[in-house]
Order: structure tokens, then C-alpha cells, then sequence
């Protein structure tokens, strides 16, 4: 069976599924999924080098913002 952001087990009742996957180096960017959504990827192109964040409200599940900091440049 498929799960919310192709996990490999659903989760609880009242609970969000997500997933973070890192990049890897130039090759493979890093993504974001909430609740079967995908918040942040390559494919989207609204990621960037050092830390991808996105804010989530923990009892709705509304995104908040997102934003990139780019450790390397300072």
C-alpha cells in the first residue's frame, strides 16, 4: 500500500506524516513532505544550498513560511 509521502508505514490516527530527505551534493537536492505534500524540492525549484526549512503548525498543518540558510556564504 501506498503511505503519505511514500513512507513505509502509515502513521497514527491525529498524527501528520513526513518525510525530510537530504541532497546530495550538486546532484540530487533535498525535499520536503508534509501530510502527501511536498513543500520544498528541486522539481519546485524554491530549494537552495545549506539548511531548507518549513514551518508547519503543529495542530493544523498549515504551512507558516519557509526559507533557506545558506550556510557556506555566511
Amino acid at each position: 500500500p501506498q503511505h503519505k509521502c511514500r513512507n513505509k508505514k502509515s502513521c497514527p490516527q491525529n498524527h501528520f506524516a513526513f518525510k525530510i530527505t537530504s541532497g546530495a551534493a550538486n546532484v540530487v537536492g533535498p525535499s520536503i513532505c508534509f501530510d502527501d505534500v511536498v513543500l520544498m524540492s528541486s522539481v519546485k525549484n524554491n530549494i537552495g544550498r545549506g539548511l531548507n526549512i518549513a514551518l508547519v503548525n503543529g495542530t493544523s498543518g498549515q504551512l507558516l513560511k519557509m526559507d533557506i540558510f545558506d550556510m557556506y556564504s555566511g
